[in-house]
């Protein structure tokens, strides 16, 4: 129930967020929603997060209350939760994270029941969904019968910046229905991710060499992370052996996918210079960031809508190169605070790469940019608060 507090008329609310995956598994969708639940409840709203409960051990985060449900059956980051429909009854807000398949079907059959409870429904449309052989069908099913639903039902839709949701499958919805659509981007906390020294412990661990140049990437290396293009990442590596340093590159992550990077770093012998890091923990993850000279995004396809790891690697005063995509160019300004490069194409990556990795002074002056970005831009706190407006314009009664 809304309540009313403090002479500013403050709005604190019931906040429901839906989400297909939540910490410790180390996806974009569940760190945005730690954190958008975490800047809330600094607000003084009331959150629950709702997510699948998988076999792998959780985390505790006493910090957050985390309602991990029992799904019937899941399949990758798809999770059907019909526990979802008696969960939700009373909360002002529900805030569904998507692409969250079997979750946001749940949501959309139980629509009528919860709006008649005073419910407003938020969709996050964090990006399309590609997918490979018969996902991409089921994909192509799904964005032409469910998500119009899914989209009709929400009072309000957000994109992680206007550039990506003007070219995904929502494109078509935002163009009738424009004042149903805004964009709040993804953040990053400056105070952790901040500029430092490289660490001496990881130094020693992956025994790095003061005249390396090194190239860090950061991402999952499952099957849901196929987009992630790390194999173009190691072609492109390859293309810089004649050059006249030494080069490193970190791949941080984990995931099924790890051996067959493994085989190509080993076919196009660059082996020892790969260096795979596994899955890093939170504190540890800023400590590789600021080991690198340029942070590395090479993704694929339209799976990726924004890029946090870009944010990240700005905020440790790191130039960026990412691929020149909707959603990520809105994240990196080309030629200021890092590089657009070719999607799928190695050959321009690596000259991208090179650049920075042979400019020392310019990578400098390009890092020092791109912290300034994400300190007025990108600070959680400030995603916080447009997050509480936006809810907060929702339950104002509306003009007839």
């Amino acid at each position: 129930m809304l309540k009313y507090k403090g002479r500013n008329n403050n709005i604190k609310m019931k906040i429901a967020i839906i989400t297909p995956t939540f910490p410790p598994y180390a996806g974009g969708i569940g760190q945005v929603a730690f954190f958008n639940a975490r800047e809330l409840m600094k607000l003084g709203h009331e959150v629950t997060v709702f997510t699948p409960w998988y076999r792998e051990v959780q985390e505790v985060m006493p910090e957050i209350n985390v309602r991990r449900l029992r799904p019937k059956f899941k399949y990758g980051n798809a999770a059907y939760v019909p526990a979802l429909k008696r969960e939700l009854i009373g909360y002002d807000i529900i805030h569904l994270h998507y692409p969250f398949f079997g979750g946001a079907e749940v949501i959309w059959r139980q629509q009528r029941r919860l709006k008649k409870h005073g419910a407003k429904i938020v969709l996050h449309y964090h990006m399309d969904v590609m997918g490979e052989g018969f996902l991409r069908w089921f994909f192509k099913f799904h964005n032409a019968v469910i998500l119009p639903r899914i989209i009709n039902i929400a009072d309000q839709v957000i994109f992680t910046s206007m550039d990506y949701g003007q070219n995904s499958n929502a494109a078509k919805f935002q163009k009738k229905f424009p004042a149903k659509f805004l964009a709040v981007p993804n953040g990053v906390d400056p105070e952790v991710y901040r500029p430092a020294e490289r660490a001496i412990g990881l130094v020693a661990r992956h025994n790095l060499k003061p005249e390396e140049k090194i190239v860090v990437f950061v991402g999952g290396l499952d099957h849901a992370h196929y987009f992630k293009g790390v194999g173009y990442l190691i072609e492109a590596m390859s293309r810089l052996t004649a050059a006249d340093y030494r080069w490193r590159l970190i791949i941080v992550g984990e995931g099924e996918l790890k051996s067959a990077y493994q085989d190509l770093a080993s076919q196009l012998r660059v082996t020892e210079a790969v260096v795979f890091a596994g899955r890093v923990g939170e504190e540890e993850l800023p400590q590789y960031y600021n080991l690198a000279d340029v942070v590395v995004l090479p993704s694929i396809d339209k799976s990726e809508a924004f890029g946090l790891v870009l944010l990240e690697g700005m905020a440790c005063g790191k130039p960026v190169v990412a691929s020149d995509l909707a959603g990520v160019r809105s994240v990196v300004t080309d030629g200021q605070d890092g590089l657009l490069a070719r999607p799928k194409d190695p050959d321009d990556l690596a000259t991208k790469i090179n650049f920075f990795l042979t400019n020392a002074a310019e990578a400098e002056v390009f890092g020092r940019a791109g912290r300034r970005k994400v300190l007025l831009k990108y600070d959680w706190a400030i995603i916080g608060r447009q997050l509480n407006e936006l809810y907060k314009s929702l339950s104002q009664p509306q003009k007839k």
